[in-house]
This record gives C-alpha cells, structure tokens and sequence, in this order.
C-alpha cells in the first residue's frame, strides 16, 4: 500500500515537471515567434497564440465576473436600504391608521358626551371581555377607586352599551344589552310605547336586538324610529339612545307588536367607554330628597 503510494507520489511530481517545463518552452517560443519565421511561427500560431487569446478571455471573463460582484453587492447593500425604508414607512403608515381610528373613537365619545351632558361621566379602557365574538360582558380599567359602582349605566358609539355588574378597586365588569341574560326596558322616543328589549347573542350575526311587549295601538312605529331607555326602567337612565326600529310586527295575541332593533353601538369593537357616574337609584333618591 505504502508502495504504491509513493509511486503515485513520484508520478505527480513528474507531471508537474512535465507542465513547467512546457510553459517555460511556451514562454520562449512565444518571445522568439515575432524574430523568427519557419517552423516555429507555425507553431507559435497554432499553440501559443490561441493560448494567450485564451487566457486574454479568461482575464476578462474574471473581470467581468469581479464587475458583476461588485455590483450585485452594491445592489444588495440599496436593497437592504430601501426595505428598512419602507417597513418604516409601513410602520409609520400602520401608526398613522391607529392614530386615526383612535381619533375618530375619541371624537364619538366626546360628541356622545355633550348628546347626554346632563350626566356626569367618566371615561374608561376595555381590557378584558369573555369569549365569542361580541361584548356581551366585558372588563373596564375602572373601579371604585374611580367612583365605579354597581347598576352604573355605560355608553359608546351613539348611545347605550349595558350596565355594571361588579366592582374591584382598578376593575369592574359590564353586561352589554346583547346578552342573553340582559332586559332593558324602553320605548319608542316619537310615540312613548314602551317595550322590552331583550338580548339575544344569535341575532347579533344580522347586528340585531329583539324588542317585544309593546301596545298594539293606533300610534304608528315605522322602520327608523329611535328606541331609548323608559323612564320606569329600575336601572336605566331614561332617554339613552338604544338603537333604531328594523322591523315591526303585530303579534299573533292581535294585543301587542314586536320586532328588532339595529344597535347604536358596535358590539364587535369595543375599546372606549363612558360610564356615568350617577346610578338610577342615586337619581331617584336626590329627587325624592328635593
């Protein structure tokens, strides 16, 4: 095994002896092919010429290659630049959009603020909410260490959201009057027929609320009319928009109608609210007490 190893070891060395030695002969034949004529200008132009038109190409192949390199990495180093210029301007667009919809909600809340500016109202953030899709019940980043109590009625969008049902010092939860659990007592604002709204979650897919137990009378509920809060409603504030007649029906009874409401309120996106800060309770005590 040794053996042959160094057989292939002398065999190699011979080879490149071999290559030298015809380069260095290429060499001086190439120096001497412009002196002299004959028979080794015939051999210079079938050997060393197209050997040196070779390596010319080679080189420049090599340089191209080396020009390409260069300008494949200048390409790369403005591509790179210009994608952390655009995620920035992508950033900014996105900052921009959130700016915006912020905005828009806030100038919602200010302008449901001034519609009911008889009551006094605090703001507060959404930070938590059960799941499924709607806000049914929800957590506000409100409690009683900001005036937050019980049967206090909340607000966003154009008019009511539901009412506080329980209270930590930093929290307190809200059931929406979608819910399935939630009554409101109300009427219609143009004619003072009054009605139950009742929640009902598998309507909300059409964003719709159930309203029922109203007088079948000769006043006339059309297709727009606004439904607020009654003012025999134990908890509800009176007057704060629900939302606006979709539908009306007479019952089969031929005594009473009933129908849906589309909502006031998006059910979907919550992150606003105003809860005010006087319950009905409150109200109707000050009242008695004047």
């Amino acid at each position: 095994m040794k053996k042959k190893k160094n057989q292939t070891s002398v065999m190699n060395r011979y080879l490149l002896i071999g290559l030298s030695v015809f380069c260095i002969f290429m060499m001086l034949l190439s120096s001497f092919s412009d002196k002299v004529g004959g028979p080794f200008k015939v051999v210079a132009n079938v050997t060393v010429i197209p050997l040196q038109q070779g390596i010319n190409q080679i080189g420049g192949w090599m340089g191209d290659m080396k020009d390409n390199f260069q300008t494949l990495k200048q390409v790369r180093a403005e591509n790179t630049k210009l994608q952390k210029q655009v995620d920035s301007l992508i950033t900014e667009n996105n900052n921009l959009q959130q700016e915006r919809y912020e905005l828009q909600r806030l100038q919602e809340l200010y302008q449901l603020d001034k519609n009911y500016a008889d009551y006094k109202k605090t703001a507060a953030h959404v930070i938590g909410k059960d799941s499924g899709n709607w806000f049914s019940t929800f957590t506000i980043d409100k409690g009683s260490k900001d005036g937050i109590a019980a049967d206090m009625n909340v607000m966003a969008g154009s008019g009511l959201v539901g009412i506080v049902t329980e209270v930590g010092p930093t929290w307190a939860k809200v059931r929406s009057i979608i819910d399935d659990s939630s009554n409101v007592s109300a009427m219609v604002l143009s004619t003072s027929d009054r009605c139950i709204v009742s929640g009902d979650l598998s309507l909300m897919s059409d964003n719709q609320i159930r309203f029922g137990q109203m007088e079948n009378n000769d006043n006339t509920v059309s297709v727009g009319d606004q439904i607020v809060t009654s003012y025999i409603s134990d908890k509800y504030l009176q007057g704060i928009l629900i939302g606006y007649v979709s539908e009306v029906t007479v019952d089969s009874n031929n005594l009473t109608r009933s129908g849906y409401i589309t909502p006031a309120v998006d059910f979907k996106n919550l992150q606003e609210v105003l809860v005010i800060t006087t319950t009905k309770a409150d109200l109707v005590g000050s009242n008695q007490s004047e």
